[in-house]
């Protein structure tokens, strides 16, 4: 047995044994959960369905707006229900792409978490007998939950591995991003089990007006700093539209960095993306956002949230592009339009 095999079969009975003696299990992804967080989540209620004989419900807040994401959810036939505001004190807490104490995540640290599953850094708080497995050197949670179906020996069914790839494609850009050979096993595991037909439909599923519309707004207000380009898109119509856009601008010839900002409901949210091999986002985006709201990411794509407070969005906005060029030693006067 291969050494991270054998690691994922210690994990599954830890898992096994903080579930033991709780009859309701509540799955909970990221606030906005995308592909990675998403597939995880299904794939962990899949796992505890047919391998440890436990039901689970999968319990999300915020908004699934990019099309693609939208897509897969159909796909899936909508496993996921809102959040209850109040989850029952008898049902335990399994926290998947994210960690109680980080600004994304929906639940507080609490006696009901009872595990926690990710690939970003360490947050502090979590209960001391809390189950955890936290790899932050990986480039997607579907990894880990690959990893699990593999090591229980559960079959993987087309619609399950069709998620899980997606997972990890989006989370490292077809392995371009922060893949490790632990996410490149995974996807190559996968890859024969997918639904290609479906994958095609998510991955070009039709988008609305407002996506070109908030295209055109970070064209037109995007400014390059020799190496950097930083658009606004104002008000947005969901808010993972500024990792979307930040992605898709990181294209322009010459760019190390892009940074894509917008507000959705009254909140500035704030993406950032690189092209350096040594990354460094998320250390950028928290010394940003600092106090005034919550950040973290990988080394090379990151985000933040700023809450406005009632301050104006322009005013906020200003300010953490100056601190932005400020980190990145760009001189604001040097800007250039992206378009004229």
């Amino acid at each position: 047995m291969s050494e991270g095999a054998q690691g994922a079969h210690t994990k599954l009975a830890a898992l096994r044994d903080a579930l033991s003696g709780r009859h309701a299990v509540l799955i909970v992804p990221h606030t906005n959960p995308d592909p990675d967080a998403i597939a995880s989540a299904v794939a962990l209620r899949y796992l505890l369905t047919e391998h440890l004989s436990i039901s689970a419900d999968i319990g999300w807040y915020g908004v699934i707006g990019r099309a693609e994401n939208r897509a897969l959810v159909r796909y899936l036939r909508r496993p996921m229900r809102r959040l209850p505001t109040k989850v029952p004190s008898d049902t335990a807490i399994l926290v998947v792409d994210t960690q109680p104490s980080a600004g994304n995540c929906p639940v507080r640290a609490s006696d009901a978490v009872r595990g926690v599953i990710d690939h970003h850094p360490q947050q502090a708080g979590l209960p001391p007998e809390c189950f955890r497995d936290l790899r932050p050197a990986l480039g997607a949670t579907a990894t880990i939950l690959t990893e699990y179906l593999r090591a229980a020996d559960v079959a993987v069914p087309a619609w399950l591995a069709t998620a899980l790839f997606y997972g990890i494609k989006t989370d490292t850009s077809g392995l371009s991003r922060g893949a490790t050979p632990a996410d490149v096993a995974a996807y190559l595991f996968l890859q024969p089990l997918i639904d290609t037909t479906a994958l095609l439909e998510i991955e070009h599923a039709q988008v609305p007006i407002a996506y070109f519309q908030q295209l055109y707004a970070a064209v037109r207000t995007g400014k390059v700093y020799r190496d950097v380009v930083v658009a606004d898109l104002g008000t947005m119509a969901y808010p993972d539209l500024a990792g979307e856009v930040a992605d898709f601008l990181l294209r322009l010839e010459g760019v190390q960095w892009s940074v894509c900002m917008g507000v959705h409901d009254d909140v500035l949210v704030l993406s950032l993306r690189t092209r350096r091999k040594r990354g460094g986002a998320g250390r950028l985006v928290q010394a940003v956002v600092g106090k005034d709201g919550t950040a973290g990411g990988h080394g090379m794509a990151a985000g933040g949230q700023i809450p406005l407070r009632g301050a104006p969005a322009a005013e906020v906005t200003a300010t953490v592009r100056q601190r932005i060029l400020q980190q990145l030693d760009q001189i604001p006067e040097d800007g250039v339009p992206l378009v004229t």
